[in-house]
């Protein structure tokens, strides 16, 4: 009876929309003001024993067993409760720090691996033809998810303003379409370097397929242990968040190390500007070993590895837009999901990327560029930003 009435308190100031809540005994109550813009239905009760320990698990794993279902918009529901002063997304009482996570070489191949290596087939269901994971950049409203991911490597690359012939590292370099554009259009000499065997493989066949062996490799290994010459400039797109709280210094370290004197690197990621953060529902089940840094320690990381701010740009509505455009594509390829996995992996995934998307829409988490040198702050590059958006 109590577990009851705390649970019913905790719908009541969770979201800032009218909301109808279905409780397992039958009954239906009312949130706020208005016709419901969401509904709940809560198939069984939810020990308010577990939300205390972790309340993103227990309610994420309620969704996926269908032990909670939502009639309605799932992003509209989660950027309501992040926009609710008393929800249990920010109340205090609510929150628990994760403990210390392992991002050992092993740990780190493995935790990429259990993201990304499931498998080629399935990214390519709802991704754009770029096969471009990360956030895209929409120069214009009616920009397609492909176009504006093309948008994105453009915008990254004209950032580093690269002179031809110039060597390029790509950390993290996904599915090969940022460093195969800096060697196709931008005449560079490129090296991108993953730790799955899926984006691996398929790299390196399309580096055979463009015909660009000799100006482009790609690497299966950790970005720690990279035996090559320091480059010219240094790309890394949604890599920070992976490495763990723990070795964040040592990334801007290594990333500093690899580069020239007066050389440029784009280090793009999602930060959260209020301070870092852990997920545990997402650390369990989409990222393991994720960890968001907050802006401050990543500037404060940055400077103490010896380089210097030249520019940061932030793009996190630009990110909201790309996860609906995925949950879109999503939705639509639903019947072909089904083939390769199961229900519960698809609420999963659904769930995964509809809260992205609310996470950035209220300002949670952000995605930003940091434009950064090795010695005096862009020392090499036009003293103006006009040169970024020159065609």
């Amino acid at each position: 009876m109590l577990d009851n009435m705390i649970f019913k308190q905790l719908m009541k100031h969770s979201f800032t929309i009218p909301v109808e809540v279905t409780y397992p005994n039958g009954k239906t109550e009312k949130y706020g003001n208005g016709a419901p813009q969401v509904k709940i239905k809560v198939n069984e009760k939810i020990p308010v024993k577990d939300l205390l320990r972790n309340a993103s698990i227990t309610l994420g794993e309620a969704y996926m067993d269908k032990k909670i279902e939502v009639s309605g918009s799932l992003q509209v529901l989660i950027n309501s409760a992040y926009e609710s002063a008393n929800s249990f997304l920010n109340n205090n009482k609510f929150k628990r720090f994760l403990p210390k996570q392992s991002h050992s070489e092993e740990s780190s191949k493995n935790d990429v691996q259990s993201h990304y290596d499931l498998g080629n087939d399935f990214y390519k269901l709802w991704l754009d033809k770029t096969m471009t994971y990360s956030c895209a950049y929409f120069k214009k409203p009616d920009d397609s998810l492909e176009e504006a991911q093309i948008n994105k490597v453009h915008h990254i690359l004209k950032k580093l303003d690269p002179k031809p012939g110039s060597s390029l590292l790509d950390i993290g370099c996904g599915w090969g379409t940022l460093m195969l554009t800096a060697a196709r259009e931008y005449n560079m000499n490129v090296v991108g370097i993953t730790l799955s065997e899926e984006q691996y493989n398929a790299v390196k066949q399309r580096i055979k397929d463009e015909g660009l062996e000799d100006q482009a490799e790609v690497l299966l290994e950790d970005y720690r242990e990279l035996d090559h010459l320091p480059f010219d400039y240094i790309t890394s797109v949604g890599m920070f968040e992976h490495v763990g709280e723990e070795n964040l210094g040592e990334y801007f370290n290594t990333i500093s190390r690899y580069l020239k004197s007066n050389g440029v690197a784009l280090i793009h990621g999602i930060t959260r500007q209020q301070g870092g953060a852990y997920n545990g529902w997402i650390n369990k089940y989409i990222f393991p070993g994720g960890y968001v840094p907050g802006l401050n320690e990543n500037l404060t990381h940055i400077i103490e590895s010896g380089m210097q701010v030249a520019d940061i740009e932030m793009l996190r509505r630009h990110y909201q837009r790309t996860l609906e455009m995925w949950t879109d594509n999503f939705h639509k390829v639903l019947p072909e999901v089904r083939k390769m996995h199961d229900e519960r992996f698809i609420r999963m995934w659904d769930l995964y990327l509809q809260a992205c998307a609310a996470s950035f829409e209220s300002g949670n988490i952000d995605v930003i560029q940091y434009l950064i040198s090795k010695g005096p702050s862009a020392r090499t590059l036009p003293m103006t930003r006009d040169y970024m958006y020159k065609d």
